[in-house]
């Protein structure tokens, strides 16, 4: 399968010598699901996005630090690139950021949580069990790190994963779309350093809460199963 990643930041310059730029987070995540897949990547933060939306058979948005609902070109440009890619049909993930301009962009609402930062391991229930939703747990675990929240779903999402922190932590929007607050690519080093290099940005009480999850059993997923799963079962013929 031809995967396009929408490249919707960068990591910070000082930390890709160990931990890569976020396409290749995602590459590390989605090759060690199936190492078949062809992954061709657009910096859609730098204006960058694909003349036609058939020329990859799924799309995956990445996280970022800005906010959805900035006045940006870019931002605007890759919601209606989003738009067309539900009219059509095309499986698309939205991971983060990503998942927050997917409910913005298809009829739904991200703002500034008045909860605060979520940061490190956050536990989800699970909410509805989908048909890719395999192995079949009760709750899980992901890395998180966000302000911004989807404090409204799109009309005819569906919840698929909460928290009292954070209530529509993964939804589903028709059999094509879905979004997930959390960041299964992340590995637990790379949430340390960013956390690290957040001290005196968020509470403190908050960040070495998120440092202390990172100690404790983080038997991470099965996130990226499940995306693999869904881009597998509900790709055009």
């Amino acid at each position: 399968m031809r995967i396009g990643i929408l490249q919707c930041d960068h990591v910070k310059s000082e930390l890709q010598p160990k931990f890569g730029n976020y396409p290749e987070m995602f590459a590390t995540m989605i090759h060690a699901q199936n190492p078949q897949h062809e992954l061709l990547n657009f910096a859609a933060c730098d204006a960058e996005l694909p003349d036609q939306t058939d020329l990859c058979e799924a799309y995956i948005l990445t996280g970022s630090a800005s906010s959805v609902y900035e006045d940006l070109q870019w931002i605007r440009d890759l919601e209606a690139f989003v738009r067309s890619l539900h009219q059509q049909k095309i499986p698309t993930v939205g991971i983060c950021f990503g998942h927050q301009l997917l409910a913005q962009a298809l009829g739904g609402e991200t703002l500034k949580s008045p909860k605060g930062w979520g940061v490190g391991v956050a536990h989800h229930r699970v909410v509805v069990n989908k048909d890719w939703m395999i192995p079949k747990v009760e709750e899980v675990k992901v890395l998180v790190s966000h302000q911004d929240q989807v404090t409204k779903l799109p009309p005819q999402a569906q919840r698929i994963l909460q928290s009292e922190f954070c209530p529509n932590a993964m939804f589903q929007l028709g059999e094509h779309t879905i979004g997930c607050q959390g960041h299964p690519e992340f590995l637990p080093e790379y949430s340390h350093a960013l956390m690290e290099m957040r001290k005196g940005k968020m509470p403190e009480k908050v960040r070495q809460a998120g440092l202390d999850s990172l100690t404790k059993s983080t038997e991470l997923g099965p996130i990226p199963i499940w995306i693999e799963n869904f881009l597998k079962s509900h790709r055009k013929p």
